[in-house]
């Protein structure tokens, strides 16, 4: 492992960063890792901390002023991203019987895994922003709620009901976003994180009433390796995870057409979201985190 690497956690193999430690632990690094890659980045374009500085005025809250800028010029600073954009953000997250899968036993870890290591890495990054960070854990049904609240205690929270958060059976993601549509009462950011083995029309029907009430939505597709590419050879047996339903085929024969279905479903996902404003991003439980935290903060710009 190079030095680089090992200074980025947020840049190692999931599984790999899987051995460091627990999940709190694991996403202050990721955090702390990326953040410091996106301050020695002399293309980074914009900073987590803050959007622009504007000269103090008077009247205004000396609590954002920033006193290191003080130092080096004797004149006053504000932090205007701190001040003017703070918002409250939803991690919706689907724990159905789907997500806790991978295709193999080394070397992945479950899409649930993975997918909490998202949330609890965007919920530091939110917080550390002095934004809300709440959670929603869905299943058929929801199955634990948080308010969204900005401090670090908060944080180590949500991430205790993140370890604790048992799978669930079917998917039904169209009941939770609606709840929370119902429960927003002002602009915020709707984050959901599922492999998206949902009622497909109920979803996005439930993700594009967010977008009329003008929040702004963003979709995490988890996909496992081997939901995008079927082995070159040999049989296989396909088994829905939600069901235990099971179809017998010929890997072989049939890859070109899956790669090509696999290939459709996600323009279609896509396609759909764009349509609407959303955010989509596919993401892979083999990537680094780093793609994940990077995709949420060109959101978050957005909204500055």
């Amino acid at each position: 492992m190079n030095t680089q690497r090992q200074d980025r956690p947020d840049l190692l193999d999931p599984a790999e960063l899987d051995a460091l430690g627990g999940l709190e632990f694991i996403a202050r690094a990721v955090v702390e890792g990326f953040m410091s890659g996106l301050h020695s980045s002399p293309n980074r374009g914009f900073s987590v901390e803050f959007a622009e500085h504007r000269i103090y005025q008077p009247g205004d809250d000396f609590r954002f002023v920033d006193w290191k800028m003080y130092g080096r010029s004797d004149r006053f600073y504000l932090k205007q991203y701190e001040e003017e954009t703070n918002l409250a953000a939803h991690l919706c997250l689907d724990v159905s019987r789907s997500m806790d899968w991978r295709s193999k036993e080394d070397g992945l870890l479950t899409k649930l895994e993975y997918a909490k290591r998202v949330v609890a890495s965007l919920a530091m990054m939110l917080i550390r922003q002095g934004d809300e960070a709440g959670l929603y854990c869905f299943a058929e049904k929801v199955m634990s709620r948080t308010a969204p609240k900005g401090t670090l205690a908060h944080w180590s929270e949500l991430v205790r009901r993140l370890v604790a958060q048992l799978p669930g059976q079917l998917s039904a993601a169209e009941d939770a976003l609606a709840e929370i549509a119902g429960r927003l009462r002002r602009r915020g950011l709707v984050v959901l994180v599922s492999d998206l083995l949902v009622d497909e029309e109920a979803t996005r029907s439930a993700l594009n009433r967010l977008r009329h009430r003008e929040h702004e939505v963003l979709v995490f597709h988890i996909l496992d390796p081997g939901e995008l590419e079927l082995p070159g050879t040999g049989d296989a047996i396909f088994v829905d995870p939600e069901t235990g339903d099971e179809v017998e085929a010929r890997s072989a024969e049939l890859r070109g057409e899956y790669r090509e279905a696999v290939a459709s479903a996600l323009d279609e996902w896509r396609r759909a979201c764009g349509a609407q404003g959303i955010d989509y991003f596919p993401v892979s439980t083999d990537q680094p985190l780093a793609l994940s935290l990077s995709r949420y903060l060109h959101t978050r710009a957005r909204l500055a």
